[in-house]
């Protein structure tokens, strides 16, 4: 790794932007690599913005390495304001944001932040509401509890784990 992207990583690791659960997301996506035993869970919520419904905010969870959670900090930055299907379009070289290229070793990090996104933003893991309006949210579990339940991960491959909210 080079000397200033070293720098960098050290300066987005020592202040991270949106890093901890989000309240009342409206989805949630989780990866998992069983290769270097990295997980990172995505959480996003939308807003209505001139008819359109765009990403408000997103934060994530990691555990993983530095080049992970500085590339999760910066990814949960780019996609705000953005729509669901401008934000799936973003490669895992975009979300890198100001880190810019990473090295051949460490790509696997964007592309765990890119699988955490697109399974937060596709498929079925919205939240529920009741006649009342309120709203149904199951009893979803840690991180840390997905990591030590997750024991069908396939060996040296990318396993996106959708739990529904």
């Amino acid at each position: 790794m080079d000397e200033s992207l070293g720098k960098k990583i050290k300066e987005a690791i020592a202040n991270p932007k949106n890093m901890g659960e989000l309240a009342d997301a409206d989805s949630m996506g989780t990866v998992g690599n069983s290769d270097c035993g990295e997980m990172l869970r995505l959480w996003v919520k939308f807003k209505e913005d001139h008819g359109r419904k765009i990403i408000d905010q997103a934060s994530f969870q990691s555990f993983g390495c530095e080049t992970a959670i500085a590339v999760a900090s910066m990814a949960t930055e780019l996609i705000r304001g953005k729509t669901a299907k401008e934000a799936l379009a973003m490669r895992h070289d975009e979300l890198t944001g100001d880190l810019g290229a990473l090295p051949p070793m460490k790509i696997h990090c964007a592309q765990l932040v890119e699988g955490a996104l697109k399974a937060a933003l596709e498929g079925d893991n919205k939240k529920t509401t009741v006649g009342s309006g309120a709203t149904v949210v199951e009893n979803i579990p840690s991180l840390m509890d997905s990591l030590q339940g997750d024991q069908q991960i396939a060996q040296g491959k990318l396993r996106i784990l959708k739990e529904d909210k």
